[in-house]
């Protein structure tokens, strides 16, 4: 029989009390054990593995932080091939959110405990709201270094319920500076003075209208937006979702960045004209996303700017090709009008499988009567590498 108690400073459930009181052995972090009784063994959590070889068939209790359902122990434990009762508490993101007095339905929650930093951080510079679960080496330092550059506020609560409780509210770069008490939880927030909306879903709806949208739902300049046939085809090679960093390297509209930043990715627009990089602004606060955007001439302006999964090069030339595949990005994806470029695109992303095609799509138009005809765009090459 095994039993998983939840722990968040308050007493204790009595069936919580009873499962311990008949344990042989108690599991969990240090900070917990004083609640094992006298005669049962007890197993610190540091080496996971050997903690839950210790359970093996005897009377168990693992103690854990808040709700060990909630990105916690109980997933290890059934594929372990147990199945637990559990008893949780209240988690660790409940009981920051409370603390600010905020409500917590719209928010991204993301886990960095025993995961990489990346993706956890990459939501956090997509979304207007997010909880990071923290880990040692993935904590509120680490998270508030990579978001700098980011318009965010970091609220840190440390020891929650603990003798050492603490709720700290930061800048990124102040929380880069600073060493943070274990355990703790990041709350990432654009605003932390907007009252959200109502959710129906919890961490917020999807975005409504599909995807590939009409050029008319961009501000533009004299008709320098990516259309939308090649955008279709372009996202499909880019795969933005939540999790991943998109950079749009000669945004031009944005229009591509947009796009990949309603479908849940972060996103970085990279474009050296000013007036277009106001219209980025635009339409990324039109469609109710986030997108950084940066301005700059590529390659120069890509030099400091963190690690992308996928980038889109709308405009700059094979020497930009070059600079976005020594990235190391998983996927490059690059729009050419001009066929001379072909050749020194192909040689740019020489460390990837490249395929492409030429779109030439013909879209209706109206003629006088009622009749309708076949109206070109121009023809596009899009290339894309993968490694």
């Amino acid at each position: 029989m095994l039993t998983v108690v939840g722990v968040d400073g308050s007493p204790l459930h009595p069936d919580a009390t009873a499962a311990l009181a008949h344990a042989e052995v108690v599991a969990g972090a240090a900070r917990y054990l004083h609640l094992a009784p006298a005669g049962a063994e007890r197993v610190a959590m540091g080496p996971v593995d050997a903690a839950l070889d210790a359970l093996d068939g005897r009377r168990g209790v693992v103690l854990a932080s808040g709700d060990p359902g909630f990105f916690g122990i109980v997933r290890l434990l059934r594929a372990r091939g147990h199945e637990p009762v559990v008893l949780p508490a209240r988690s660790s993101v409940q009981r920051a959110f409370a603390r600010i007095g905020r409500p917590w339905d719209d928010v991204a929650v993301v886990s960095a405990h025993g995961r990489a930093l990346g993706p956890a951080v990459n939501v956090c510079r997509a979304r207007a709201a997010t909880a990071v679960l923290t880990a040692p080496g993935a904590g509120p330092a680490e998270i508030g270094a990579a978001l700098q550059g980011w318009e965010r506020t970091l609220v840190v609560a440390e020891d929650l319920d603990g003798p050492d409780e603490r709720v700290t509210t930061v800048t990124p770069h102040e929380a880069a500076g600073r060493v943070w008490r274990d355990p703790n939880v990041v709350l990432c927030l654009r605003d932390p003075d907007a009252v959200p909306g109502t959710a129906w879903i919890a961490g917020g709806p999807p975005r409504p209208g599909g995807w590939a949208l009409p050029d008319d739902a961009f501000a533009h300049r004299a008709g320098m937006v990516t259309k939308s046939e090649v955008r279709a085809l372009a996202l499909a090679r880019l795969a933005p979702a939540p999790g991943a960093l998109v950079w749009d390297v000669g945004a031009g509209s944005g229009s591509v960045g947009v796009e990949c930043a309603r479908l849940g990715a972060a996103v970085v627009a990279v474009e050296h004209r000013p007036d277009d990089a106001a219209r980025v602004r635009e339409n990324a606060a039109a469609h109710g996303v986030d997108v950084r955007v940066v301005e700059g001439q590529a390659p120069a302006a890509l030099a400091g700017l963190p690690q992308p999964d996928a980038v889109f090069v709308g405009g700059g030339g094979p020497d930009v090709v070059a600079a976005a595949a020594a990235t190391g990005a998983a996927r490059v994806v690059v729009a050419l009008a001009a066929l001379d470029r072909l050749a020194p695109t192909r040689d740019a992303l020489h460390a990837y499988r490249v395929e492409g095609v030429q779109l030439a799509a013909s879209r209706l138009a109206d003629l006088p009567g009622g009749s309708v005809r076949l109206a070109a765009t121009n023809p596009i090459l899009l290339l894309w590498g993968e490694l």
